[in-house]
C-alpha cells in the first residue's frame, strides 16, 4: 500500500467518526420499564429507578458506535412493595447477590430513524444474547444550546433463561407469571 492510499484510507475512517458524540443519559425524561402477563390474562408494568449508560452515538448517521448500560435491581419498582422485595429475593433478581444487571452492545445495523441492536444481556450472572429493536430516533438542540438524542429500545427475553424462575401453577390451568418479559426504555440523552 503506498504512501497516498494510507492516508486516504486513514482520512476516510476518520471521517466515519467525526460526527460522532458521547451522551448522558437524562434521567428525568428516561424510563427503563419492563412488561409481564400475570395470571395469563393481564399486563402487570415496572420499571427500574437507578441506571447508567455509555453512549457513543453518531448524529448524522443515526448511528450507535457503542451503547452499555448497568442497571441496579433493587431499584425495581411496580407500585406494590410486597410484590417488589419479592422480586428483590432470591426467588427472582437476587438483588443482594447480583446489585446490577448488563447490557453490552455487539453490534448495530441503522436503519434510518430506526435501527437492531444486537448485545449481551446479564441478569444473576447469566449472559446471554439479545437483540433490541430501536425506533424512532430523534436529535435536536434543547434550550441550552445543547445536543439531545432521543429513541425506543424494545424487545423481549425468556426469564427462565436467567434463572428467574419462581412461579405457581394455575387451578385451571397456566401459571402466575409468564416466562416471556418484554423490555421497553425510552431514553433521552444529552451530549457531554
Amino acid at each position: 500500500m503506498n504512501f497516498v492510499t494510507k492516508v486516504t484510507s486513514a482520512l476516510i475512517l476518520s471521517m466515519g467518526f467525526a460526527n460522532a458524540a458521547i451522551y448522558d443519559v437524562d434521567a428525568s425524561h428516561t424510563n427503563v420499564g419492563f412488561t409481564v402477563k400475570h395470571m395469563m390474562i393481564t399486563n402487570v408494568n415496572g420499571n427500574f429507578a437507578t441506571y447508567d449508560a455509555n453512549i457513543d452515538f453518531d448524529p448524522a448517521t443515526k448511528t450507535f458506535k457503542t451503547f452499555s448500560a448497568t442497571v441496579e435491581t433493587n431499584s425495581i419498582n411496580t407500585g406494590i412493595e410486597k410484590r417488589d422485595d419479592h422480586l428483590r429475593s432470591e426467588d427472582f433478581f437476587a438483588s443482594e447477590k447480583f446489585p446490577k444487571m448488563t447490557f453490552e452492545m455487539t453490534s448495530y445495523k441503522a436503519d434510518g430513524d430506526d435501527g437492531e441492536m444486537k448485545g449481551n444481556l446479564t441478569i444473576r450472572g447469566i449472559t446471554k444474547p439479545v437483540t433490541l429493536k430501536v425506533e424512532d430516533i430523534g436529535t435536536i438542540k434543547d434550550f441550552k444550546n445543547q445536543n439531545r438524542v432521543g429513541f425506543s429500545l424494545k424487545g423481549k427475553i425468556n426469564r427462565m433463561d436467567y434463572d428467574l424462575k419462581w412461579n405457581k401453577a394455575l387451578e385451571l390451568g397456566g401459571v402466575a407469571v409468564a416466562e416471556e418479559v418484554k423490555i421497553t426504555v425510552e431514553v433521552e440523552a444529552v451530549e457531554k
